[in-house]
């Protein structure tokens, strides 16, 4: 009995080939996908572009410039022009750096202000009086500022080790008296190699308030805090999502009305194929909306997510991003024989676009090749937008591409459902 039941269990296996793929192929396309992200976050070799402001102009801001420059792990532009060269264009200001930021260009920029050479000393003053230099950036990505962060403090020691060699000798000699030129050499040998990383005793020096970088990061696009407009991401990341799923599963009631027969009788009367296809995609998106409206009331209601004061660009990007989700419900139901093929191949095909579109998971955060693979999935287009809307404060017209885009993939998405219909037009 028990082998005639473990037979049948593997030929109804054998048959499904959607049930293979939820057991085998899912798993093994979700492992690597995550590991491919995360995988990346452990190895990273892309480098992040820093555009650096040079308010100070000395000897010192250039050479903290030119250190920053010979990290591997830094791509720094201090020109505007297109290819970073230094020999074309002006030096960043202030604002251009702002710019880069809130356009979404890059998400870190370092100020390097006025004075900053002639205050820095590496004994003496505490940081509290010396300028302090800016990092302008979008916290959306919380990777970056922190690194750059870490490489500026680290090359604040390594760009002048023989200024930080006189000074400690000259900090030796006021409080200790004149030094012999074998201590002296002694001396200045120990700084160097601590300035420059080389020296095995503890630095010290850079856990004191009184040494290392005064450095403070900067919310370019909410200084008084995002941590209201970053729920906007998750409110939308998950919305999105289950909009696709809700979809899904209701443009499959043409399978159930194709089953009952009631779809038989639908495309006998004046509406035809079209006018079914019409009213299901309207129903649907109208349901869509109503999905992510309810989703950001929650948010703005429970988690203050700033939807009030958004409110033109929301409307925008969900009919826009309900019509497309419409569509795709209606592609994945004309093109499934049964409810529990739509039921596989949705789960399937959702599940990926959220993981590699940015719904479960940051594009952001993932290489520059995982960001331009999410491209092609309807996830990162919508998310993009919604970004665009509650946490960049872009105007509409800034939304022209996610727009184009989402009503492009509607209009492919219901021309493909048409095509799909003609098979229930034959019966």
């Amino acid at each position: 009995m028990i082998g005639t039941l473990l037979h049948i269990g593997w030929i109804n296996l054998r048959r499904d080939r959607v049930a293979q793929a939820m057991t085998f192929a899912l798993p093994i396309m979700f492992f690597s996908i995550f590991a491919t992200i995360f995988g990346h976050q452990a190895n990273a070799t892309q480098k992040i572009h820093v555009p650096v402001v040079d308010e100070d102009r000395s000897e010192y801001s250039g050479r903290l410039i030119k250190a920053l420059a010979a990290e591997g792990a830094l791509d720094v532009q201090t020109m505007t022009s297109p290819d970073h060269s230094q020999r074309q264009g002006t030096p960043l200001t202030r604002a251009d750096a702002e710019g880069l930021i809130k356009a979404g260009t890059d998400a870190v920029a370092v100020v390097l202000p006025k004075g900053l050479g002639e205050a820095h000393r590496f004994f003496g003053p505490t940081a509290a009086s010396r300028p302090t230099v800016q990092i302008l950036a979008d916290v959306s990505d919380p990777i970056a500022p922190q690194i750059v962060l870490g490489l500026l403090q680290k090359v604040s020691f390594t760009a002048m080790p023989d200024t930080m060699a006189r000074e400690g000798i000259e900090m030796f000699e006021q409080y200790g008296g004149p030094l012999t030129p074998a201590q002296r050499d002694s001396t200045q040998r120990w700084l160097t190699d601590l300035a420059q990383g080389r020296n095995d005793a503890p630095n010290t020096a850079s856990a004191s308030p009184a040494f290392g970088l005064p450095t403070e990061i900067v919310n370019v696009l909410h200084p008084n805090g995002g941590s209201a407009a970053t729920i906007s991401f998750y409110a939308a990341g998950t919305g999105v999502m289950f909009l696709l799923f809700s979809c899904a599963s209701g443009g499959g009631a043409l399978l159930d009305e194709e089953e009952s027969g009631t779809l038989g009788r639908l495309l006998s009367g004046r509406a035809g194929m079209e006018g079914v296809l019409a009213g299901k995609w309207i129903y649907l998106m109208l349901l869509g909306m109503a999905q992510l409206t309810v989703m950001f009331v929650w948010g703005a209601l429970v988690f203050q997510l700033p939807l009030a004061s958004h409110l033109p660009g929301f409307v925008v990007m969900t009919v826009l991003t309900a019509a497309a989700a419409a569509g795709f419900g209606l592609v994945l139901a004309t093109l499934c024989r049964s409810r529990q093929q739509l039921a596989g191949i949705s789960t399937i095909l959702i599940l990926a676009m959220s993981a590699v579109g940015g719904s479960m998971f940051p594009r952001f955060l993932m290489s520059e090749t995982m960001q331009k693979i999410g491209l092609i999935t309807f996830n990162a287009w919508a998310l993009d937008g919604y970004l665009k809307v509650f946490w960049r404060e872009a105007p509409l017209t800034a939304l022209w591409p996610q727009a184009a885009v989402l009503l492009g993939l509607t209009a492919v998405f219901l021309g493909a459902a048409r095509l799909f219909a003609r098979r229930w037009e034959a019966l």
